[in-house]
């Protein structure tokens, strides 16, 4: 028996790993200047939109991810899934590091395509065991060729960015 629930337990991680990755990862100040002097396309008016469409994502997948452990609990199958939503998480995170870091949009670009895929190959992974679950990975796999666009679309607004 578990000690507490599995949505608490998966909702716990979720919000950790936010932390762990940006302490390890953290974009400092002058990072983000940079990136907030950057070009972005005309169209991108929904910017303002874009914490609160992760918040979303996030929470689908927390609760993807305790919807599959309580599919089969501490199974070896579901341990393995659980390692996989944690990849899926960790390759979201690190976008902006990634970015800002590196101050490179291009390498941005390149980090959502790998993130998109991997929550392609999870949603598969996912699919056989809980239908549910891996629908709630959808958001996702609809908002990640979005994001990545926007990174591209921005390179060619910024040429020095590369």
């Amino acid at each position: 028996m578990n000690i507490f629930p599995a949505w608490l337990t998966t909702a716990a991680v979720t919000f950790l790993m936010v932390f762990a990755v940006n302490s390890i990862a953290s974009v400092s100040s002058e990072d983000y200047r940079w990136f907030a002097r950057l070009r972005r396309p005309a169209w991108l008016t929904f910017e303002w939109a874009i914490p609160f469409i992760w918040i979303f994502i996030f929470t689908c997948g927390a609760i993807s991810a305790s919807e599959v452990w309580e599919t089969a609990p501490n199974e070896n199958y579901t341990w393995i899934l659980m390692g996989c939503y944690l990849l899926w998480e960790v390759s979201i995170l690190v976008y902006t590091p990634i970015i800002c870091k590196l101050r490179s949009l291009k390498a941005g670009t390149i980090s959502g395509i790998i993130t998109f895929f991997v929550g392609l190959i999870l949603t598969l992974l996912v699919f056989p065991l809980n239908d549910r679950a891996a629908y709630l990975i959808f958001p996702h796999l609809l908002w990640s060729p979005i994001g990545t666009f926007v990174t591209w679309q921005m390179m060619q607004l910024n040429p020095h960015s590369n």
